[in-house]
């Protein structure tokens, strides 16, 4: 069942569980990640980041990820990840995405402001939704010209509020792309910025949280945890394993369903820390 995130969020922000993200690649991953969503009853999210987009265009992205959102007996959520240009995002939306993030979070308050309430009025007139990101989330290795800059909630207050966001990325010590959980939250910060905004919020990094943070976390406003790096770590770890064991085999089909087990483990890891 497709759904978009004013579908899911609202509900998990009042409650103390969160809606899993998951950033998959491709056909496999994301078909692992549906039926763990299946197995424990759960909604889910599949993110399409910027790497899937360059790759594949979106228009190829959601003809391959729709039918499996479609047929899903769970709601299933088709998000477009970090897009900094809204022709890339208005490409999307008519593909058939169910939302979409524009990141302006690079920008002036005001631009973010402006280019952010554009998308959403699109968006919204699709039955789309829209997330937004005030401060700016860095990156432990790649897009270096991404900025850290902590969430001001002051900030992020307006930007929720006059954006058309249906929900806010904040930055509050977490960092995309860790491949430890070695990240410190400010708690402080992140409590006083839920307690002047509205929406509901998402925290990207979700691999370099702490699982005892992330209890904490998920009994917040926090609605969404976007989840990349760990489901990307038991893909390639189970595919080097198998096909060193195997090096006389060369059908890809054949060892992407050897290692698909892992990742759908590791999603259902995920999806039972969240609830």
């Amino acid at each position: 069942m497709l759904v978009n995130l004013k579908d899911l969020l609202p509900e998990a922000a009042a409650s103390d569980y969160a809606v899993p993200c998951f950033n998959v690649f491709g056909y496999e991953d994301a078909r692992a990640v549906v039926e763990a969503a299946e197995e424990v009853n759960k909604p889910v999210i599949l993110a399409c980041n910027k790497d899937v987009a360059d790759f594949y265009g979106v228009e190829t992205a959601a003809a391959m990820f729709l039918t499996l959102a479609k047929n899903s007996t769970v709601p299933v959520c088709l998000h477009l990840d970090h897009t900094y240009e809204e022709e890339i995002v208005y490409r999307a939306l008519k593909a058939g995405f169910s939302s979409v993030m524009f990141d302006g979070s690079q920008l002036s308050l005001e631009e973010n402001i402006a280019r952010t309430r554009a998308v959403a009025e699109v968006a919204h007139a699709m039955g789309a939704s829209v997330e937004g990101e005030i401060g700016s989330v860095p990156y432990d290795e790649g897009r270096d010209h991404i900025k850290s800059i902590y969430t001001e909630a002051e900030e992020a207050a307006r930007f929720a509020k006059e954006s058309g966001a249906d929900c806010v990325a904040v930055s509050v010590g977490n960092v995309h792309r860790l491949t430890e959980p070695t990240c410190t939250i400010d708690f402080g910060r992140l409590d006083k910025i839920a307690s002047m905004v509205d929406v509901p919020l998402v925290i990207h990094g979700t691999s370099g949280i702490r699982n005892e943070d992330m209890e904490v976390l998920k009994r917040t406003r926090v609605s969404k945890f976007n989840i990349g790096t760990c489901l990307r770590q038991a893909l390639g770890h189970g595919l080097r394993d198998f096909m060193n064991e195997e090096p006389e085999k060369f059908d890809r089909i054949y060892f992407m369903k050897k290692a698909m087990p892992a990742v759908k483990e590791e999603a259902i890891r995920n999806f039972k820390l969240l609830s």
